[in-house]
C-alpha cells in the first residue's frame, strides 16, 4: 500500500528550482512476524534507499515540475510504502505501489502571492502529476548461476545464492541493477534477466493503466 502526502516547502540555496521526493518503506510486525516494532530496520532502509534511487535514475517524475516558484516555493512529495504481508520480492511491489500512488495524485493549484509572501491554494482546482516514465521493477533469485526465478517467495529467497532487481522503463532503458551481495552471474544470465524484465515491463504497465484508468471511471 503506498500514499502520498503532498506538503508546501521552501526549495534549498543549491536547487532553487526543484521539488523534493522523499520515500519511505515501512515494514511493520503486522505483515511478517520477522519485523520488530520500533525503528526502521537494515532491510526497510534498504529499500527505501532503492527506491530513492530509481525515481532519481528513471525520471518517474521531474523534481523541476514540482517547484511553483523559484527559490520560494516547492511542493515536497511524502511516498509511504506500507507492507501488509510480507513473503518476498519486496521491491517489486513497492515500486508499483508507487507507480499507481503517483498516477492517482491530484495536487490542488498554488499560487505565491508576492505581496504578502504567502502560498494561495485554490482546493477546487486540481490536476494530476506529470508522469514522465513507468519503470517497472522485476527481481529474480538465482540458484548456483543455473536455475532462475522470477517474483520470489520469502523462502526462495532465503535459499537463493544470489538475488537481483532489474528496473526498466517503457523505452526498454535500463533504469537500475540492483544486486546485494551473493555469488557471481555470468553475462549470459545478467542479459536474460534484463531481457526478462523488459518484457515483464510491459505487461505491469498495461495492469496499472488499466487499473488508473478504472478508477478515473469511477471517479
Amino acid at each position: 500500500m503506498c500514499g502520498i502526502k503532498a506538503e508546501l516547502a521552501n526549495p534549498t540555496v543549491e536547487t532553487p528550482g526543484k521539488g523534493y521526493i522523499v520515500p519511505n518503506v515501512d515494514l511493520p510486525p503486522l505483515c511478517s512476524s520477522r519485523f520488530r516494532p520500533g525503528p526502521p530496520g537494515e532491510q526497510a532502509q534498504a529499500a527505501s534507499q532503492f527506491i530513492a534511487d530509481v525515481i532519481e535514475s528513471s525520471g518517474v517524475i521531474q523534481t523541476e515540475d514540482l517547484c511553483i516558484d523559484r527559490g520560494k516555493l516547492c511542493w515536497v512529495l511524502y511516498c509511504d510504502m506500507m507492507c501488509l504481508d510480507y513473503d518476498g520480492n519486496l521491491l517489486d511491489a513497492c515500486i508499483v505501489a508507487l507507480l499507481a500512488a503517483l498516477k492517482n495524485t491530484r495536487l490542488p493549484e498554488v499560487t505565491f502571492n508576492t505581496e504578502t509572501s504567502a502560498p494561495e491554494v485554490n482546493s477546487e482546482k486540481r490536476q494530476g502529476l506529470c508522469i514522465r516514465k513507468h519503470p517497472v521493477a522485476t527481481s529474480f533469485c538465482i540458484f548456483d548461476d543455473s536455475i532462475l526465478i522470477v517474483d520470489p517467495t520469502a523462502e526462495e529467497e532465503s535459499l537463493a545464492t544470489a538475488q537481483l532487481t532489474v528496473v526498466t522503463d517503457e523505452e526498454d532503458r535500463l533504469c537500475s541493477v540492483h544486486k546485494p551481495g551473493g555469488t557471481s552471474m555470468s553475462g549470459q544470465k545478467l542479459q536474460e534477466c534484463i531481457s526478462r524484465a523488459t518484457a515483464r515491463q510491459r505487461e505491469i504497465q498495461k495492469l496499472i493503466d488499466k487499473v488508473a484508468h478504472s478508477v478515473k471511471m469511477e471517479q
